[in-house]
């Protein structure tokens, strides 16, 4: 299945490049809206809040009123997964907030568990999006600039106990045009028996269909902003 993305930052529907540079930006909100509103899942993401550098708020609530989306950005409390909730959102993605930088050896220390089994038991484990980032093959957190000597296989496998879905990103091939990495994205998928959904560089319709045989969602964004993949 394919999902379209909303990017939000400075109020405006954006497209980056590698998570950094402005590539589109966009106050047609109403007309993006329009275009995605036959989707049964739309992911929308608030960068600034996801940044600490403000929020979006008000638009997160009037989009999330109009179509089924995930919402995910800034999400480091409970309470936070709570307001996105109640703002209409259908799930939630929590990400850094996932994970911790940890001095020991031990994998498991780089998971913020208590964090998670919060998220879990207040918004439930079928409304929890646990988003894991990738980067030259390891974690990368806080807007993909921290890495964490862990992989992503390792990352779903320490959190499969906390939701029923992994959004995992190829950050290495984001915003590129370039297409995804499908044998990472198959790995991550192998380890796991929860829910895959893919993002990062997704940009042919031959791409989401072979990622659909594997039963894997495709979030896609520059290719449908740029109109290199058509909607129809």
């Amino acid at each position: 299945m394919l999902i379209p993305s909303i990017d939000l930052q400075g109020g405006r529907v954006v497209q980056l490049v590698q998570g950094e540079k402005l590539a589109i930006a966009s106050d047609d909100l109403d007309g993006w809206i329009a275009k995605f509103a036959k989707f049964p899942k739309v992911q929308l993401i608030d960068l600034d809040a996801a940044m600490s550098r403000g929020h979006n708020d008000a638009l997160v609530t009037r989009i999330a009123a109009q179509l089924p989306c995930r919402v995910g950005g800034g999400v480091r409390s409970v309470r936070r997964a709570e307001e996105l909730i109640a703002a209409g959102a259908k799930a939630v993605i929590a990400g850094s907030g996932l994970f911790r930088r940890s001095p020991e050896g031990d994998l498991s220390q780089m998971i913020d568990h208590d964090f998670a089994r919060a998220l879990a038991d207040t918004v439930g484990m079928n409304r929890l999006i646990a988003a894991v980032d990738s980067r030259q093959g390891r974690v990368c957190i806080h807007g993909w600039k921290t890495m964490l000597p862990l992989s992503a296989v390792q990352a779903v496998q320490l959190l499969e106990g906390y939701c029923e879905e992994f959004l995992y990103t190829h950050v290495d091939k984001e915003g590129l045009m370039q297409g995804t990495d499908m044998n990472a994205i198959r790995a991550v998928a192998k380890a796991t028996e929860r829910k895959i959904t893919a993002a990062g560089g997704i940009t042919t319709r031959e791409e989401i269909d072979a990622l659909d045989a594997m039963g894997i969602d495709a979030v896609v964004g520059m290719a449908i902003y740029t109109g290199s993949l058509s909607l129809d």
